[in-house]
């Protein structure tokens, strides 16, 4: 098998990560949750109105 550059959709995955020393996991994990933390009222309204970079419900 010939050697070849990664392609586009593959860096556009793992491009910027480093494996993790420990396990030697090549991907970010995926963290399944079903609740976030918000600061107050005044964050959550923020962050669903998209004026604040974080996590919320999809």
């Amino acid at each position: 098998m010939t050697e070849r550059p990664p392609g586009f959709s593959t860096l556009s995955i793992h491009a910027g990560a480093q494996p993790d020393p420990t396990t030697g996991a090549r991907t970010t994990p995926i963290y399944q949750t079903t609740s976030f933390v918000f600061n107050d009222a005044d964050h959550a309204a923020s962050l669903f109105g998209l004026q604040a970079f974080g996590n919320i419900y999809t």
